[in-house]
């Protein structure tokens, strides 16, 4: 018989971090919890733990554990009850000019070049920078994972892509990179509303956007998708 992947989550082993410095909050520490690396990852486990606020990089599994802070709240779009609003339809307007492809995940030149300039002028000042072609690798492709990269190209040129994961019952964002001379199309929204569009026409239920992190401005974009559910309390709370 299958073992229940709900029963499965009680036998896990975790290990936690030691204390450094936070990503997201200045003068903050964080301690992050990782699942056993060891241990052999199926997607209804993988869903399951994204169900409880768990998120991947790389062949790791992890979610923010700080003792005097839970200012990392999971969410997810409920992509049955989304709907756009003005500026977000503007965005999906303005964005029709550019070819959409679903393509699978795996290294090339073109990707790589694409994340490379993505976190030399954007992110200089990142934990990521400077990439690598193996930190690429290593951070955003796995060989467990079902994932794709949802490129968007002007002509033959690729300006965006976002690495997203297949779950049982939505898409798991990942990361997203473009290029910074099309800033101006809202190429990170633009993703996001079409992971919400290809989420929809696979029956699936939800997009999981990681942390929403009130007091960091990079993280306050999640917030503008709405309705939007939120991990708190070991449950799902639906923001309207």
């Amino acid at each position: 018989m299958q073992q229940d992947p709900n029963d499965e989550l009680l036998k896990l082993t975790f290990y936690a971090t030691p204390s450094h410095r936070c990503s997201y909050l200045e003068d903050q520490q964080a301690t992050t919890v990782f699942l056993d690396p060891e241990k052999i990852i199926t997607q209804k486990l993988y869903t399951r733990l994204s169900e409880t606020g768990f998120r991947r990089s790389g062949n790791h599994i992890y979610r923010p554990h700080c003792e005097n802070c839970q200012a990392c709240v999971p969410v997810r779009i409920p992509v049955k009850r989304f709907q756009p609003n003005r500026t977000q339809r503007r965005c999906l307007k303005k964005g029709e000019k550019f070819e959409f492809r679903a393509e699978a995940a795996e290294f090339s030149e073109k990707h790589y070049a694409l994340y490379e300039r993505y976190l030399r002028e954007r992110h200089a000042d990142g934990d990521m920078y400077p990439p690598t072609e193996q930190q690429y690798k290593d951070f955003l492709l796995s060989p467990w994972v079902s994932s794709k990269f949802l490129s968007f190209y002007d002509e033959e040129k690729l300006i965006a892509c976002a690495v997203v994961d297949i779950l049982d019952s939505g898409i798991s964002a990942v990361y997203t990179y473009f290029d910074p001379d099309y800033s101006s199309y809202s190429l990170g929204r633009l993703a996001i509303l079409r992971m919400i569009e290809e989420a929809r026409k696979d029956s699936m239920d939800y997009v999981y956007l990681g942390y929403l992190v009130k007091d960091c401005q990079k993280m306050k974009y999640k917030s503008e998708y709405r309705p939007l559910d939120c991990f708190i309390g070991n449950r799902w709370v639906l923001l309207t």
